[in-house]
């Protein structure tokens, strides 16, 4: 499995108000992908650092990690063996990408997709 991305992710009832943040930082918007129930932003900054802010119905804000990766069954069996748990039963199929976020056994989180092709 290769790791093709990999930066924080930032998920929000109030996006809009976390991109104007990063944007006083000199964060740009560089791509945005609509789904049924989420609208994410992807921005980067001159040095090349990303941050992707998600506007998706949860409690509260939260901070996770982006990782795409070219190979989603692999990544999940890498995980689930090392304890983790899905916050989906079934990966988000948006028809571009696979996608569920992982919880570790300890509570961080690891958002993982893969772009298909």
């Amino acid at each position: 499995m290769k790791i093709t991305t990999f930066n924080p992710l930032i998920l929000s009832r109030d996006a809009e108000s976390i991109i104007s943040l990063f944007e006083e930082l000199g964060f740009e918007k560089k791509h945005n992908k609509e789904g049924g129930d989420f609208s994410s932003n992807r921005m980067q900054d001159a040095n090349g650092f990303h941050v992707d802010v998600t506007e998706v119905n949860v409690p509260k804000d939260m901070t996770s990690i982006r990782m795409n990766v070219d190979n989603f069954d692999e990544a999940y069996e890498l995980l689930t063996a090392r304890g983790f748990t899905t916050s989906e039963p079934e990966a988000r199929n948006t028809g571009t990408s696979r996608s569920t976020m992982f919880i570790s056994p300890t509570g961080f989180t690891i958002v993982v997709a893969e772009h298909l092709k």
